[in-house]
């Protein structure tokens, strides 16, 4: 699984700015988005389809040797 990493959130102004908090509002639900999508993700893999294929790769991977 890739790492993530959450853009900064823009500071807070003393005025209220809509451009502002309609840009923070959208990196929120986007953040929401993709630790849903991860959460689905890893829920497919619990499935029997995702578990014979994660097996079936493990299997595979049994004999190699890994560059340390």
């Amino acid at each position: 699984m890739s790492s993530k990493t959450a853009p900064p959130l823009p500071l807070c102004l003393d005025e209220f700015n809509l451009s502002n908090e309609q840009i923070t509002r959208r990196t929120i639900e986007q953040i929401f988005q993709d630790v849903f999508n991860d959460i689905t993700l890893v829920e497919n893999l619990k499935s029997a389809a995702g578990s014979k294929a994660v097996r079936r790769h493990q299997f595979l991977l049994m004999g190699t040797k890994g560059n340390v």
